[in-house]
């Protein structure tokens, strides 16, 4: 349950499955009157009555997650921010659809990081995700530096060859290794290919010299990062001025540098009023994503940017290692159409406890 807190009220959320189907029918449609949301749960073979759908709908709305606009039987129901945030929706299902065939907005909401919601985890999610730090701060207390050497050596590789995987790169986890280690590229791969994944190193080791300086999420922190992972790539610096496409999605970012530059002023200003340290991490992997402020390397500044948040904040940083690469790729692209960051808080969950469970580095 998310508690949410609007001047002196807190509002409590916690969405039922049927007020999950009529979410998603609303921004299916973008906007309903409650007959018309009825007979859409009909078709789906739902029994609710007229009454309990314009129940739940009120409930909603108090909720916040739902808008209504006019009066008596020409009141309309809108999803609104808060309502998309906390969709729950199957990613791979939704991505199955063809790009075209999809029900998501193919547009930047204006609206979405205005309109965010500061709590993003409920309070047994914190306490889990708490109990993960506590454990893995005991487990590195003590040991030696030598251990704690190999450790990092062990997350850099592994870390720069499941970012780079998501990327499409195709070096093998021992390929990297050699690489990292010995500084042997693989035979048959492209030079930039062994670029993008000493640049994943590179940047990770300059987030820990300069960890002071992530506490939260900033333009310029955000470019130096961005620069040192498109590194001798063929990459330009600097927010993008162009239209740049997603691979796979009908979704097309802002093309216009200075609105760019608004969205990540907003997504900063976002960040910074962020209730945890997790919340701001799995925010900045997002938004970074969705806003796409660079020509190229996007989600690569994404990972490493939550990462440096984690660390600065004295959590444990996120290798991905055991996440499947497009159930990665379908969350992300949720997030894009719908706004939706279910799929993907998932996600960051399981791979903030794998970190915790595997890993001994601060």
């Amino acid at each position: 349950m998310i508690r949410l807190k609007y001047q002196n009220d807190t509002i409590m959320i916690k969405l039922t499955s049927k007020q999950q189907e009529i979410l998603q029918i609303l921004i299916k449609a973008s906007s309903l009157p409650s007959s018309a949301i009825h007979a859409n749960l009909a078709k789906r073979g739902s029994s609710t009555s007229v009454v309990t759908t314009k129940r739940a709908l009120s409930a909603m709305v108090k909720m916040g997650v739902v808008t209504s606009t006019g009066s008596g039987r020409s009141v309309r129901y809108n999803p609104s921010v808060l309502g998309r945030v906390f969709l729950d929706i199957n990613a791979k299902e939704y991505c199955d659809i063809l790009p075209d065939e999809r029900y998501g907005s193919n547009s930047y909401n204006f609206d979405l990081f205005q309109k965010f919601p500061k709590d993003i985890f409920d309070e047994e999610e914190i306490k889990t995700l708490d109990g993960y730090t506590e454990k893995f701060k005991q487990r590195i207390k003590n040991i030696s530096s030598t251990i704690q050497k190999k450790e990092l050596e062990r997350l850099v590789i592994e870390l720069s060859w499941k970012s780079s995987r998501i990327e499409g790169n195709t070096y093998t986890l021992l390929d990297t290794e050699k690489l990292i280690m010995e500084n042997k590229e693989a035979q048959g791969h492209a030079r930039d290919e062994a670029q993008m994944i000493i640049n994943h190193k590179n940047a990770f080791y300059f987030i820990r010299e300069h960890v002071s300086e992530f506490k939260t999420l900033t333009k310029e922190n955000l470019e130096r990062l961005h620069a040192i992972l498109i590194k001798d790539l063929g990459v330009g610096t600097g927010l993008r001025n162009g239209l740049v496409g997603v691979l796979g999605s009908k979704y097309r970012p802002l093309d216009n540098v200075y609105q760019i530059e608004e969205a990540v002023k907003s997504l900063s200003l976002l960040v910074s009023k962020l209730s945890t340290s997790y919340a701001k991490a799995l925010v900045a992997l997002l938004g970074i994503s969705y806003i796409q402020p660079f020509e190229d390397g996007n989600k690569r500044t994404s990972r490493l940017m939550a990462n440096a948040i984690l660390l600065s904040n004295g959590c444990a940083p996120l290798s991905y290692r055991s996440v499947e690469e497009n159930e990665y790729r379908e969350a992300i692209l949720v997030f894009y159409e719908l706004n939706s960051i279910i799929p993907l808080k998932k996600i960051f969950i399981e791979q903030y406890k794998f970190a915790t469970e595997n890993y001994a580095v601060n």
